[in-house]
């Protein structure tokens, strides 16, 4: 008589792994595999936006800026690190008191020997159309000593030149009046070269506010 070769399951290994999966196995394992590539394609589109966002707050909205130098002292200190804000000037003129930060002209270069230095930061004092001079510690606009309640009573330093300031100009000054390469040295700084206003100090935490 003649006998059927059979294979035993439980003494065969081959035997399972050769088996074909229940449908419900392979339709999982597709699945999974499908949810993975939708997470890393989610993950993706999160950083492409976050990046996105991030460029367009940078260039439209808001800047960081690191203090290199005292000429801002005491309001302003080396290692500071500000935030100025780039449509503030789009909603109002720039107005005397205003701390900003702006493209250094070619004459601050000559001036202060400083080719290396692209932006700076000063304050607004004198504003376009105004004459303005100093007499002793005092600045005078239009002839009249002005109040600056910014910061603490300062030397001037060296003198303002009587002169008036042309449309669209603006006159500059650094806080740390007798260490200070400004607008008495330079020049006026044109309303175009102006980067944005200083609006918050975030660095260091114990000097954390509005300068």
């Amino acid at each position: 008589m003649e006998i059927e070769e059979t294979q035993n399951p439980s003494s065969d290994g081959d035997f399972f792994s050769q088996a074909p999966l229940p449908s419900t196995e392979r339709k999982g394992r597709h699945r999974k595999r499908g949810q993975g590539k939708r997470a890393a394609g989610e993950w993706l589109v999160v950083v492409v936006v976050a990046l996105l966002v991030a460029f367009l707050v940078r260039t439209f909205l808001f800047q960081t800026f690191y203090i290199p130098s005292a000429s801002m002292e005491p309001t302003l200190q080396i290692g500071d690190r500000i935030i100025v804000s780039k449509i503030t000037y789009d909603i109002r003129s720039p107005e005397r008191g205003d701390i900003v930060v702006f493209h250094a002209p070619t004459a601050e270069h000559n001036a202060c020997g400083d080719p290396g230095v692209t932006d700076l930061v000063k304050r607004v004092i004198g504003l376009p159309g105004e004459t303005i001079g100093s007499r002793g510690n005092n600045v005078t606009i239009n002839g009249k000593a002005i109040a600056e309640p910014w910061f603490p009573a300062t030397p001037l330093g060296p003198p303002i030149t009587t002169q008036k300031i042309p449309a669209g100009q603006y006159f500059v000054m650094g806080d740390n009046r007798t260490d200070s390469c400004d607008s008495r040295t330079w020049g006026t700084v044109p309303r175009s070269n102006i980067i944005g206003h200083v609006v918050f100090r975030i660095w260091p935490i114990s000097r954390i506010g509005v300068p």
